[in-house]
This record gives structure tokens, sequence and C-alpha cells, in this order.
């Protein structure tokens, strides 16, 4: 898939079982992104390939079976790539079921609750969490990039190795080395007759190293993309090959104009027809620019309303009407700056949604605890199990990894089980979120430095820290709320906060794909804010007391929501 416009590439997609044709390298995209886009497509970094024992350039005898269906709510569909083994796009779909009953386009996600795996003795077939989508996912952020919904990879080449080497590859804990020598084999014995190789410019140490006068120009990699597959390491190919995925998945970004305003939902055009703000000023915070807008949303006395006509991929029109405008009130109404009282409360109108997702990526990429771990676990075992759950300090956690962590290289075989899928067969197992990488020893370096700096500033910002603050009050609270052992109590069950722009393609919702639909969530936070403001929610986001909603305000909310569909960029 091209970044560009959406609409006008989406015509020239799926000209063959791997999604590709010809077509699109005429299209002007950099040459790393054109690459990167072959290798996201790539079926043969898989293990189920290397176990085949075959060379690079042999079809499977057959294929790997977690690919010849996509798993969906409603049964399966054909798979895109069956007979082949997993790529990056098996779990990150566009048009591949556009045209397919149930099926639709997908902002780079799949349509499964948990995204499938490859089989492999450790009896998984599912990750524990639902596929995020990759649209807008590398967009910068104020304390770094931290990716997947725990923050485990502080890069995307970081996260396209992990993945490579993973167990969404197939990969156990441990197999990384193999793993890395298979996807380094497979460069150098690529000869270039494969389909991918035919619409990509040829054999991979051809296009890899860059420098053949017979390489079309939208094949020529710069220099610093470049590397001898012959000559470098194994995981200096590896390095490449992320690098270049990385690229491409940057790329895949919502239209936006010269000066980087989104323009392409029914939210941004009505945002342009009333002459209200789209983008934050410069040195102006994503939170004031919210602030401002809301301001001058309620400012509205006349307001102009949308109606472009039909989506093209949403079975929808591009509408913002008054439904959609209640919706946006509500959503960006904060919480008083004290505890609701009961009149407030059966009120309604209060989202206090903008506190966690700021636009204009209506995200603030913190980390924040919705109750959707415990309403998984609670609704399995019963009320109050989540909240009996023993949860080890940094010291006791760190002294026992293989009891308490996630399966790592350095500890592969691990029980995790705070980072599983709640069973009623196996009582203990749940998803704790960002608690399985935060001061994690298996996870070092700046990943554990943005971890750090994101949890400690919203635990600043909860205390009232802002500009005007004197630096020695600053200093005393960082030493008495940052600390590791205060910290990671707080990290239980919290979770990535998602952007909201074109959630129509990527149902199921939320990190365990529990809700179909938006109204489904929106329920959910009803009943998430009125758990905590009871004190049994665990751990619970002190942003949830502040939501106060009618069961009225629910559709509302979701038309909204549905405002930020666009087709596409």
């Amino acid at each position: 898939m091209r970044h560009g416009n959406w609409v006008a590439a989406v015509s020239i997609l799926v000209t063959s079982t791997l999604g590709v044709s010809s077509a699109l390298a005429q299209e002007a995209d950099p040459a790393e992104v054109t690459i990167g886009e072959r290798l996201f497509l790539e079926t043969r970094f898989a293990e189920f390939f290397a176990r085949n024992e075959i060379d690079a350039n042999t079809p499977l005898p057959a294929g790997d079976p977690v690919v010849d269906e996509t798993e969906a709510l409603q049964g399966s569909f054909p798979g895109p790539f069956a007979g082949e083994s997993m790529n990056c796009r098996s779990c990150h779909l566009v048009d591949e079921h556009l045209d397919t009953t149930g099926g639709g386009m997908r902002t780079y996600a799949d349509f499964a609750r948990r995204s499938p795996i490859p089989a492999r003795h450790d009896g998984k077939l599912s990750a524990p969490r639902n596929s995020p989508a990759l649209v807008n996912a590398s967009l910068p952020r104020p304390n770094g990039l931290l990716l997947h919904f725990d923050g485990e990879f502080p890069s995307l080449p970081a996260l396209v190795r992990g993945t490579l080497t993973g167990r969404n590859y197939g990969w156990l804990p441990g197999e990384a080395p193999f793993a890395i020598a298979h996807i380094a084999r497979v460069a150098r014995e690529d000869d270039g007759s494969g389909a991918l190789a035919t619409d990509f410019g040829g054999a991979y140490r051809t296009v890899l190293l860059g420098t053949d006068p017979s390489l079309p120009p939208e094949f020529v990699l710069p220099a610093e993309f470049r590397i001898d597959v012959d000559q470098a390491t194994d995981d200096e190919v590896v390095e490449a090959v992320a690098r270049l995925i990385s690229a491409y998945v940057e790329q895949l970004v919502f239209a936006t104009d010269e000066g980087g305003a989104f323009v392409g939902s029914p939210f941004d055009a009505f945002l342009a027809a009333n002459g209200l703000p789209s983008a934050p000023d410069p040195d102006e915070s994503a939170l004031d620019y919210t602030r401002r807008l809301r301001r001058a949303v309620d400012q509205l006395k006349q307001p102009s309303f949308v109606n472009d006509g039909p989506f093209e991929f949403h079975p929808a029109d591009r509408i913002f009407g008054a439904t959609e405008l209640d919706g946006l009130k509500i959503f960006l109404r904060p919480a008083p700056n004290r505890r609701l009282k009961a009149k407030e409360i059966a009120a309604g109108g209060i989202g206090n949604c903008a506190t966690c997702h700021v636009a204009p990526t209506f995200a603030d990429f913190g980390f924040h605890n919705t109750g959707i771990a415990q309403f998984d676990y609670d609704d399995i075992h019963g009320a109050g199990t989540f909240a009996a759950l023993p949860v080890p300090g940094v010291a006791e956690r760190n002294a026992d990894p293989n009891r308490w962590l996630p399966a790592t290289g350095a500890h592969p075989n691990a029980a995790e089980p705070y980072r599983s899928i709640p069973s009623l067969a196996a009582v203990g197992l749940t998803d704790l979120g960002v608690w399985n990488i935060y001061a994690n020893l298996d996870f070092r370096g700046d990943v554990q430095d943005k971890l750090w700096r994101t949890l400690c500033n919203q635990e600043l910002a909860l205390a009232g820290v802002n500009a005007n603050t004197p630096a020695k009050k600053v200093q005393s609270l960082r030493r008495s709320r940052c600390a590791s052992n205060a910290l990671l109590p707080k990290t239980i069950a919290r979770f990535k906060t998602p952007g909201l722009r074109d959630l129509s393609h990527s149902a199921p919702y939320l990190h365990n794909g529990q809700q179909d639909t938006l109204e489904g969530v929106v329920e959910l936070y009803r009943r998430a804010a009125g758990q905590a403001r009871q004190g049994t929610l665990r751990n619970a986001a002190p942003e949830l007391s502040g939501i106060a909603l009618r069961s009225e305000d629910v559709a509302a909310l979701a038309a909204f929501l549905r405002s930020l569909n666009e087709d596409y960029n």
C-alpha cells in the first residue's frame, strides 16, 4: 500500500495473490519505501518456511495453515497468502478483503480479536493482543516513540526486528539467532525469480546493493539504505531489512496539508468550514490546542455542517451534522477539578475523553488503565478476582523472572502469566500491559528511558506540575513518585493510548479486541467510570472518575468518532 492518496492508489492493488502489481512501481515513492513494501510482503522469513529446509527459491510443498484463512469475528475469509508462510501483511491488511462479504478496508490491521500466529509446540495459536493499525502509528510524540500496547519497542526498526525474529513469525523465545541466520540466507539466496522480485526490481542481492546500472530508478536505494548481503554479517542484513520496512511504515499516514494539519475526515472538513483551528500553533502543546479547540467549538453560534456524499470505502456518507457536533462537545468536555457531584453524573454529557485523546491525533501516547484487563478477567472468573491477583514489586519480580515475566531470549522458558490471554481453565493468566516491560531487566536502554520519562511525566501532571512549578518541588516529586518501586505498581493493566482516526477500518476494538462496535467501547467506558468512582477498579486511571455519560450520550459520541473516518492517506 502506498502513502499518498489512498483512494487513487487502491484501484491498482490486489492484482495478484501477493497484493501487488507492476503498476505500483510507477508511483513516485522513494526507493526505500518501495523496497520496504516488498519486504513487508515477503513470506519467506518465517520459521515455517525455514523448517522446510528448502532453498529460498523453491515453493513450499504446503503453506502454513495460519495464513490459509483470514480469521474474522464471524467465521473466516480465504487468506490472501494461502500456500505461503507468515509475513507482515498477514496481520496488517489493507484492501485484500475489500469485496469480501463481512470484510472491507483495513488501516493495516486484521479482523481478529487477537491476531493468529503460527502453531508451535508451546500451544499458542494467537497473540495475547489485537493487531494495532499501522496508519499513523509512527507519528512523533513528546516523550519519544514507544510501540506496541505495552511500549516494548523504542523505535520502528526495533519493532520490525522483534517481529521478524519473534513469535508472530513462528520463532520461539531463544530462537532469534536462528531467525537472523535464516532471514540473511533468504536475502542471499533469492535469485529474483519470484513474483515479488519480478514486481520490485529483481534479486535481493542486486536491489539491496543498489549499484546495478540496469536497476530502474524507482528501485535504486539511497546510499544510507544499501547493503552488500554477501559481505555483511547476518545481523547487519536483518538490520538493513528492518530499516527498510520501517521506512515503508513511516509513510503510512492520513491526509495532511502542507502545514501538517489533518484534512481527510468529515471532522476536518467541519473545522475548515467553520474557521476552527485545525492544528496546534508552533510551541503549543496538543493539550493546550485541544482546550483552545473546545472553547472555539463552544462559541459557535450558527455552525456550518458537512455532507460531502458517500465514502469510497466506508458504508456511510461523509457527514458532520448536529449529532456529530453533540458528540464532539461531549468528547471535549472536561471533568471539573473536583469530585463529580451526583447531579452531574446523572446529567451526563461529560466525556473527559480529550484528557487522553488529545487532538489532532486523538492520542496522548501515554499509558492508562481503563479497566479493560479487569473486565476481561472478572467476566471469566468472577467479580473481584482481578483485584485479588498477587502482583509482585520490582525486587520480587526481577528476582524470579521465570515465574513472573514475559519470555525473552534471556529467559525463554518464562511463564509470562501477566502477558497472557485469560482462560477459565487457567486461573491467574491475564495481561498487565506495561507492567511487563517497565523496570524489566531484559528490556534495557532506550526503551526504559522512554518508558520512565512517559510514566513519570504522567505522574507529575497528576500532581499538578506545570511550567510554573518551582524546580526544587519538581525534583522532590520525581524522587518520591518516579522511583521504580513507586512507579511499577501504577503500571498494572496500563496500555498505550491508541489514536482514534479511522476507527471504522480497525474493528474489533481495544487491546484485546473485545468490543465489536464503537457503541460498545463507549458503554465500556461508562462501566469503567462507575467502578472507578466506587473504588472497585484496580489501579484505575484517575481520568475515568471524571466521565459522566448517560445512555443517550452513546450514539452522539459514536457518531463523532465515525466522523474521524477518511478515505485515506
